[in-house]
This record gives structure tokens, sequence and C-alpha cells, in this order.
């Protein structure tokens, strides 16, 4: 990687006209930057400094990172030697994000006149000050407001303003939330605790994103692994889709030939630090056919729903992926280019040496093995969750969550469109056990 910083546009082409679903044409969805080469505390310190002028800023920060490492006060010290003040720092973000917490935060930064936004971590952290931002933006107090900001709110204000404190991001997964401008919360307040509700206006989003793959080491396996897993995932619904672009595909298989080989690295090395560069350059890749609108499949669909019963959703990818390529080739016979696109892309796996070497290790051939088997045994590599059962989950929810998967964007985008229960409780099926 070297020590000289790199900083560019995370991508070059305007977002697509409609995002999971939500038209976007109507709203302005500016790139974050990126940048990497030097240490995340550094760079962040320079950038609040010297292209924010900002000097009162809030941390978000991952509760394992504040509790089992000096990471935070690296950074903390980094802000202050370049004459910035942390005003507030806020220690963990419940997962799926509630309006509360994010209302707190919010208050927080008012009260302290923070100017800028640091997240340090992933996941919660990422999507919760996204919205923190928004509420700022907007003077939005109590939950009965932010509800009005909902994607689904039918009351959402004719003047709903921009953010103007920017929001710089330190993620340590391979999630890419921090690429996306949509955020999601949960309404905590009333009856309907477990509904996540999404965010998404103009000027949304991170930034700047600072990548440190040395920082990224402390991420542990699992969690860096599987979220990995969920960018093969975009990588390879993209590559899938029956109306991709060449320019999606092109991206998504730069995407899936960077990450593929660099997970299968840091599994076998954790220190391998070249090797997690590489996995988070390919999520850049990996995020732009999400935000270019190129639609998804059935594993995105039904891994929506598999979230709020507690799988992680680059869990959800490592138990649900192969099972719908598996699904789409026995009963997409009618279609050739469904096969095709599959064939495409087990090529592109097996070209990769250190990918190859895995899945014959595995017992796989090229002549013989399918997508399916592929992304199976790669998971399998990875030391994955591949079953609902490795997650604690019977088949007794399987009824109500193949009903719920047919009300997600993507299930009717599957190259097999799904829209009968019976589709999705074949797939959900084969990984039951």
């Amino acid at each position: 990687m070297g020590s000289t910083e790199v900083f560019q546009p995370a991508f070059t082409e305007p977002p697509g006209t409609n995002l999971v679903g939500i038209p976007v044409s109507n709203l302005t969805l500016p790139s974050p930057d990126i940048t990497y080469g030097r240490p995340y505390d550094e760079l962040c310190a320079k950038h609040v400094r010297e292209t924010f002028h900002a000097s009162r800023v809030y941390i978000v920060v991952s509760r394992s990172l504040a509790a089992g490492t000096d990471r935070l006060d690296r950074l903390v010290t980094a802000l202050d030697d370049a004459g910035v003040s942390v005003v507030g720092v806020r220690k963990g973000i419940t997962p799926h994000t509630p309006w509360t917490e994010i209302l707190s935060i919010a208050e927080e930064c008012r009260q302290a006149e923070a100017d800028c936004v640091v997240t340090l971590g992933a996941g919660s952290t990422t999507d919760g000050a996204k919205l923190v931002v928004l509420c700022l933006a907007n003077d939005i107090r109590e939950p009965s407001q932010f509800a009005r900001y909902s994607v689904e709110s039918t009351d959402i204000p004719d003047d709903v303003k921009p953010p103007t404190v920017p929001l710089i991001t330190i993620p340590t997964s391979l999630s890419g939330g921090e690429y996306f401008s949509l955020a999601g919360g949960t309404d905590d307040t009333t009856a309907h605790k477990s509904h996540k509700y999404g965010f998404l206006h103009s000027g949304m989003g991170a930034k700047l994103i600072i990548l440190d793959a040395e920082l990224a080491t402390l991420t542990p396996a699992y969690h860096w692994l599987s979220t990995g897993v969920r960018s093969v995932d975009h990588c390879i619904e993209a590559l899938c889709c029956l109306t991709a672009t060449p320019a999606a595909e092109e991206k998504a298989e730069r995407g899936l030939r960077l990450l593929v080989p660099s997970l299968l690295r840091c599994k076998a090395d954790p220190a391998d630090v070249n090797a997690r560069h590489r996995c988070q350059m390919a999520v850049n890749l990996a995020m732009d056919n999400v935000r270019a609108g190129i639609p998804m499949g059935g594993s995105h669909a039904i891994g929506h729903q598999l979230g709020p019963l507690g799988v992680p959703h680059g869990v959800t990818s490592c138990i649900v992926c192969s099972a719908v390529m598996k699904y789409n080739i026995r009963h997409g016979t009618a279609n050739p280019d469904i096969a095709a696109r599959q064939k495409k892309v087990a090529d592109i796996l097996w070209r990769e040496p250190d990918v190859a070497d895995a899945l014959r290790a595995d017992g796989l051939a090229p002549a013989t093995a399918s997508l399916g088997d592929i992304v199976d045994s790669i998971v399998k590599t990875l030391d994955l969750p591949r079953s609902l059962k490795a997650m604690g989950i019977g088949r007794d929810v399987i009824p109500k969550l193949s009903v719920r998967a047919l009300d997600d964007f993507w299930a009717p985008t599957n190259p097999v469109p799904l829209v009968k229960p019976e589709q999705v409780t074949e797939i959900l099926e084969a990984v039951a056990e």
C-alpha cells in the first residue's frame, strides 16, 4: 500500500434512478470521497481541519473498539494535536439503530455545537450517524417528527434540508454501508418496536470514507469474513442479473476477483494487511452496482427477512446465496441466459489460483461444480454458517419467512422471479439443516 495518501471519489458515475426500490431521480446523492494510505487517525485529523474546516468533533465508536483497544484514544489524541476539540463520544449504538439513541446523540451534538461527526467502526455506528446528521439539519427532536422523514411516510416535509454537518466514516467491516446514502432506524417508541424504517434524502450519507487495513486487522474473523461474503453476494447477484449493464458486469467481476482470494488469505493469515486492503477496495466496486440500481435477486430478498430473526446481513448471504443459485438453475431452464451467467461467474472464480486451490481441496472440479457448489465451498472454507440450524432457526419459521420475502423489492427481480411462497420455501428448506 505504501505510505502516501490516496484521495478520490468513491464513484465516478451518478446513482441509478431507483435504489433498493426507492425512486431517487428527484434526489441529489453525491459520491463520498475515499482516502487511504496513511493511518486513520492522521487522515481523520487532516481532513477534519483541511477539507471540512471543522473544529468540534463528535465521535460514534463501536463498543468493541472502545473497550478492547487503544484506537479511540489514538483518534482523540490525533484530533487534539491538530487543534480539534472532541466534544462528545458515544460508545456503541444498539443493532438496528433505535430512534431514541439517534435522537439522543443528535441532542448531544446540538448542545456541544459539533460541526463534524466521525464514526469509528461499522454497522449500526455508520447507519446511526447518517441519521444523526439528518436530524441536525432538520431540527428533528422527537420520534413523531422523525417518523415523517422515513421513506414509508405519507407526510414527508416539503422542505427536507440536506445535512450540513459532515460525516466521516472509518469502517472496520466489509458490509459497505458507508458507501450508501440510505440509512435504517428502528422505531423503539411505539408498539411496532421491531419495525425498521428506511431514510433517504438528498445529501445523506458519508462525505469521506477513511480506509485503514491495519485497523481492520482488529475486526474479529467471523465479522470480517461474513460481511465480506455479503459483498461477494453483491457481485454475484449483479453478474447473474438478467438486466445488468456491461459496466456493471465489469465492476462486479473486478470486485469478485479481488474479494474472494483476499478473504481466503485473511482466513489463512488474519494479520495480512495487504489482503485486508484488497478486500476494502473490492467493497467499493461491489457497492457501485447497488448504488447504480442494478437489481439484486433472491439471496438479498430472503436475507432481508432473516435479519429481524437475529441473523447478521453477512451471514444471511453465507446461508442463502448458494441455495438461490441452485434454485435458479433448477427452475430457469427456459432461459439459457441464467445458466450462461452462472457459468461465467464460476469461470471467473476458477481462474483465480487461490480460489481454485481451495475449491479443489474441498473436492470440487471445474467440469462438475455448479456456481451454487462453489459459493457453498467458499463459505465452508471460511468456516462460516451455512444453514438456518447453525443460527438457531428452526423449520417452523419458514412458512412466515416465505410469505414476507415476497414483499421485498428484489424478490421479483430474481432471475427466476420469486412470486409464490412455495418458491421461497424450497430455497429455505434446502438450507434448513
